[in-house]
């Protein structure tokens, strides 16, 4: 047994991180990384631990799996999924879309600052600034979620399931695309794959987040799938669990399964060293799962529990480096 982890490189550091982070609260760069002088970091650290700690709180999933990720591109993995956390919450957290937009604007501007070599005195800045000075990301991906993500505070449902795939690729897909730069990695197969496992993660996320939209009388889910079905706004606000509303559910889901699918169909082409990119899959994978085992019943409590052995799971993928 111990020769086969000396067999894995990293595998007992990742590990070590993994539970550390988990168990103690404690950020994974401290495990791992030198720090040259606390004077020189102080800074550093702090918007370090704030992105750590909103990740954590607000994508659990995304922050287990950056812990698992190698760590030169961990702390960056991090930043990226704070930028992301920070744009996705506007929407809720505002009570008009002018405010929303005000919002995107800083975000656009504090971009264009960073390739500036001139970043804003806000902690995930600080951090996105070093990623990109540190893997020399690309500007296009991110400036492209937040184009999206402003288009998103129109506040209405997506009028068909392709616009929902749309939206999800500008969005995750582009987020992975980043990952994708942070851990080195320029391959048309892993960027395929990419795209395929962003768009499943839009579709479940807009399944996962039915029943906390419904409790605001809020539907997102693509008007045309509710329609062929005959299920109105009306019966996902009162969360109905009849078969036209499973129905609804089955196809949405069934389309996220496919990106996976396909998704998966590249592995034997994509690089070994992309892979820590698409760990993700495991939590799109568990909700399918569960899903379907819940007849496709997206109210019912079991699907609103986090899933504890998620953590095991990813650090076993990791293990295999497959997603």
């Amino acid at each position: 047994m111990a020769a086969g982890f000396r067999s894995k490189p990293g595998l007992l550091s990742s590990r070590t991180v993994l539970y550390r982070a988990l168990n103690r609260n404690l950020p994974p760069g401290r495990v791992l990384v030198h720090r040259e002088s606390s004077s020189s970091t102080a800074d550093s650290d702090l918007s370090e631990k704030f992105c750590l700690d909103l990740v954590r709180t607000r994508d659990y999933d995304g922050f287990v799996s950056s812990l698992l990720l190698p760590e030169e591109a961990r702390r960056s993995s991090l930043a990226l999924r704070a930028f992301n956390v920070e744009l996705a919450q506007v929407k809720d957290s505002v009570s008009q879309k002018t405010i929303g937009l005000m919002r995107m604007q800083f975000w656009k501007a504090a971009i264009e600052d960073i390739y500036r070599d001139d970043p804003p005195k806000q902690p995930v800045s600080a951090e996105l600034w070093r990623a990109v000075r540190k893997h020399y990301l690309t500007k296009r991906w991110m400036l492209r979620i937040i184009t999206e993500r402003e288009k998103d505070l129109d506040d209405r449902a997506y009028r068909n399931l392709q616009e929902l795939e749309t939206y999800s690729e500008n969005t995750q897909s582009s987020l992975i695309y980043l990952l994708l730069e942070s851990l080195g990695v320029k391959n048309v197969h892993a960027d395929h794959a990419a795209s395929h496992i962003g768009k499943a993660q839009g579709i479940v996320t807009c399944l996962r987040a039915t029943p906390y939209h419904s409790s605001r009388r809020k539907v997102y889910l693509p008007m045309d799938v509710c329609m062929l079905h005959g299920a109105s706004q009306e019966d996902f606000i009162r969360c109905s669990r009849e078969q036209n509303v499973r129905d609804v559910v089955y196809d949405i889901a069934s389309q996220a399964h496919v990106h996976l699918q396909h998704a998966r169909s590249f592995s034997p082409n994509v690089p070994a060293a992309a892979t820590p990119a698409f760990f993700q899959t495991v939590v799109l994978e568990d909700y399918l799962q569960r899903v379907r085992r819940a007849d496709f019943d997206v109210f019912n409590p079991s699907l609103q529990k986090r899933n504890p052995l998620i953590p095991f799971q990813l650090y076993l993928r990791s293990w295999k480096n497959t997603y």
